[in-house]
C-alpha cells in the first residue's frame, strides 16, 4: 500500500525552528540594546554648559569711583557625564559705571589666553604675556598691542537691587571677532 503523504523531515523543520528562535532572540535583544546605548551616549550629544546667568558678587563690593574688581565665578557645571557642583568655572571683572549699572569683563586676553591684571595706578588692564593693553572701558588702548579685539565684555543683570549676575561665556582667543566657545 502506498500514501500519498510525504515523508517528514526533522532536520529541515529543526533548522527552521532553530533559525527563527535566533532571528527572534536577536531583535529581542537588539532593540533594547540599542535603547540602552542611545541613552548610554546622549550626554555626549549635548553641549558641555554652565547654568546661563550666575551670581558674582553684590554691589556693596564694588567701589562706587568706577576701578574694576576681580571676581572667580562658580557655578555648577555638567560635562557629558560628569555634574560638577559649585565649582570655579572661571573669573570677571567688574566694575560700576552708574548707581545700579555695572560693565563685566572676562579676565582672558583675546589675544593669546592668558589672565589680564588691572594695574590701578595706570587705570588699565595689562596681559603679562604678550603685553597687550586696555582702557578702563575694555577697549584696546595702545596700537601697538597684539590683542586683535577689546576686553570680552559679558552681560549684566542687576537682580534684588543689589545682586550681580553675569552671563558667563568664554570666547576664542586670537581673532578680531568675538567667537563663543560652546
Amino acid at each position: 500500500m502506498h500514501e500519498n503523504t510525504l515523508p517528514e523531515n526533522p532536520v529541515r523543520r529543526g533548522f527552521l525552528k532553530k533559525a527563527s528562535a535566533v532571528m527572534i532572540g536577536a531583535l529581542a535583544g537588539l532593540i533594547p540594546g540599542l535603547a540602552g546605548l542611545f541613552v548610554f551616549l546622549d550626554p555626549l550629544r549635548r553641549k558641555s554648559h554652565a547654568s546661563g546667568s550666575v551670581l558674582v558678587a553684590s554691589l556693596n563690593a564694588l567701589p562706587e569711583d568706577g576701578m574694576p574688581r576681580k571676581f572667580s565665578v562658580i557655578a555648577s557645571h555638567t560635562d557629558a557625564w560628569t555634574r560638577m557642583p559649585e565649582v570655579p568655572i572661571g573669573a570677571v571683572y567688574l566694575r560700576r559705571t552708574g548707581e545700579k549699572t555695572v560693565q563685566a569683563f572676562n579676565v582672558v586676553c583675546p589675544h593669546a589666553g592668558c589672565f589680564v591684571d588691572f594695574k590701578p595706578d595706570q587705570k588699565s588692564y595689562h596681559c603679562p604675556c604678550h603685553h597687550s593693553a586696555f582702557a578702563l572701558d575694555g577697549l584696546i588702548k595702545d596700537s601697538k598691542s597684539p590683542s586683535p579685539r577689546g576686553l570680552d565684555e559679558l552681560k549684566v543683570e542687576i537682580r534684588n537691587n543689589s545682586e550681580i549676575w553675569v552671563e558667563f561665556q568664554n570666547f576664542q582667543a586670537g581673532n578680531a571677532a568675538k567667537i563663543p566657545i560652546s
